[in-house]
């Protein structure tokens, strides 16, 4: 019996702890009315993709007793690793941008890519300094963002990023949304 707490109480502190990726419980539909949330939109390709990573979780990590560890040793990944990319400006939609410029995209409705494919895509980013992310999920997680000096890439939690293909359904409708606000 002292073996079954035992093991209960190392599972959930391995799930606390270890910070799951997976922070929704509840994926929620995106709302493509959220670009209002944007301070910017453009299209334009990713250069420079790389993955960021929470160098303190894994210290954490690290710091737990050998037994606890073990429970977590496929774990590569944490809610604190972002992604930061640069985007090489075709067009500006709303707002304005300089040529390039440098973004980080915090992804806690599921595992960020390793890699981004090639393309041309529409992103709709927002200054972390001004305004949070519409909120959806009921299970959110809403963490700051690690490079306040970077625009952001809109996302509510628990939804899909706006960042679409350029020849998308989803970009058309984007830009159909952008016509009548202006």
């Amino acid at each position: 019996m002292r073996q079954y707490w035992t093991n209960a109480v190392l599972a959930l502190i391995a799930l606390t702890a270890g910070q799951p990726l997976q922070a929704c419980l509840i994926s929620v539909p995106l709302k493509l009315e959220d670009i209002q949330y944007a301070d910017l939109v453009v299209t334009g390709r990713i250069s420079g993709y790389r993955i960021i990573p929470d160098m303190e979780a894994r210290r954490r990590q690290q710091e737990l007793p050998p037994r606890l560890r073990q429970y977590l040793t496929n774990q590569d990944s944490f809610l604190g690793d972002y992604a930061r990319f640069d985007i090489v400006v075709d067009e500006v939609w709303l707002g304005n941008a300089p040529k390039a410029l440098t973004v980080t995209w915090q992804n806690s409705t599921f595992a960020l890519p390793s890699t981004m494919p090639e393309g041309r895509y529409l992103f709709g980013l927002r200054n972390p300094k001004s305004q949070a992310p519409p909120l959806r999920g009921p299970s959110a997680v809403f963490m700051p963002n690690p490079a306040p000096e970077f625009l952001a890439l809109l996302q509510a939690p628990c939804a899909a990023p706006f960042m679409f293909e350029i020849d998308s359904d989803r970009a058309a409708a984007i830009r159909q949304i952008l016509s009548k606000s202006e």
